[in-house]
């Protein structure tokens, strides 16, 4: 029993942690860089979780015009290929914040970037009635393709706010510089979905 109710704390423990990180992601960012609070690996954990359920759920409706097996092949290159996107740029941007005179160690860097994937995650999972309602009621493949790149460049230009507001309370004499980063990241996920065929809206036969 009593094993039972340390993993049902954990849980309840980072379920917390991650709500204020998506309430008040500068906040929660700024508590780790003044080493206010070490947040233990089942947050680091969902904050992950939180971005693949994001990528993962979105990008099943990517995929409704195309069958099951469409559906579920796009949830995981959706997720791919955001994780990808993400990951490949992320050196890059420690190694030029460094050079060019940023303090920011390598986990407040981290914890910037997964509290921004996980916002995103978030503000995708609250852009799927947007593309089921208009990929149901048009399945129109340019349309659809229309549809998603409002939906990718809305959630992109929030998720840019959310960095440039966390970097610029982490580092204030730096401001916002760091969010170029994000266009790198954009850059390399474009490139991504459309190497998987993500954005190919095909009806399925039958």
């Amino acid at each position: 029993m009593s094993a039972a109710v340390a993993r049902s704390a954990v849980v309840r423990s980072a379920i917390g942690h991650i709500a204020e990180a998506l309430r008040e992601p500068e906040a929660f960012a700024l508590a780790w860089q003044r080493d206010d609070r070490r947040y233990p690996w089942f947050v680091w954990l969902g904050l992950v979780a939180t971005a693949v359920l994001g990528t993962t759920t979105y990008g099943m409706t990517m995929g409704l015009l195309g069958g099951v097996e469409r559906i579920l092949a796009c949830g995981l290159l959706c997720t791919l290929a955001a994780g990808l996107a993400w990951s490949i740029p992320l050196p890059a941007l420690y190694i030029l914040n460094s050079m060019s005179g940023s303090q920011l160690p390598v986990g407040s860097t981290v914890l910037a970037a997964l509290v921004t994937t996980s916002w995103g995650g978030l503000a995708m999972i609250a852009s799927i009635p947007i593309n089921w309602f208009f990929t149901v009621a048009i399945p129109f493949a340019p349309f659809i393709f229309l549809v998603n790149l409002v939906v990718f460049a809305g959630v992109g230009v929030a998720m840019m706010d959310v960095f440039g507001r966390v970097m610029e309370k982490l580092e204030p004499d730096r401001g916002r510089a760091p969010v170029i980063w994000l266009l790198l990241v954009g850059a390399i996920g474009a490139e991504l979905f459309y190497f998987f065929g993500l954005f190919e809206f095909v009806v399925a036969n039958g």
